[in-house]
């Protein structure tokens, strides 16, 4: 599933609600969606823990009557850890609620050093990158970034994920000077703002 883009993540969704014979709503027009959202895509070649999403049925049942119809059909891969209603149907919809996600990546090997890196990283005031011709400040996009002392190493970082402000691992790494190949890249968290709700 970890190679699996986000609109045929979406697409394999759309079909595991109907092999479970789940009434999956749909929109309304010429050309009718399923009323279904994922948080924020899922870079290709990520694995993740934590991602979030919402859906509408056409027919109104608990999750304990629709959960185990859904979870006998999925394909491997995924798994679901939590299903709850939404109480405000009409508040803000799920992808504009994001605000940062948490990243655990595990590294290709040892790398001496990287301790004085991250502190370098984390103490500088600008770190300029360049994304598609661009340039831009990478360093007010981490809020957090740590290593640990594990076999293989690991990183825990957390990104700033708004609209026109998001971080990402990779160019993380890039400024770490660590290669992305042979890296494990698994989203652990999507933080909402839900206003204290």
């Amino acid at each position: 599933m970890r190679f699996t883009g986000h609109l045929d993540l979406i697409l394999t969704w759309e079909r595991t609600f109907r092999r479970a014979g789940l009434p999956l709503a749909y929109s309304e027009g010429f050309s009718p969606h399923p009323l279904l959202n994922m948080a924020t895509p899922l870079p290709l070649g990520y694995t993740s823990t934590g991602e979030i999403g919402d859906f509408w049925l056409s027919k109104v049942l608990s999750p304990f009557e629709f959960h185990p119809l859904l979870e006998e059909s999925l394909p491997p891969g995924l798994l679901i850890q939590e299903i709850t209603d939404i109480e405000d149907i009409f508040g803000p919809k799920l992808p504009t609620l994001v605000t940062a996600a948490s990243y655990s990546i595990i590294l290709d090997a040892i790398h001496p050093g990287l301790s004085e890196k991250i502190k370098s990283l984390i103490n500088s005031s600008r770190v300029i990158r360049e994304r598609k011709g661009k340039t831009y400040d990478l360093r007010p996009l981490i809020q957090k970034l740590e290593s640990d002392k594990s076999s293989p190493p690991k990183l825990q970082m957390t990104l700033v994920a708004l609209p026109g402000a998001t971080g990402r691992p990779d160019e993380v790494l890039a400024a770490l000077e660590l290669p992305l190949t042979g890296t494990h890249i698994c989203r652990t968290e999507i933080i909402l703002d839900t206003g204290g709700g």
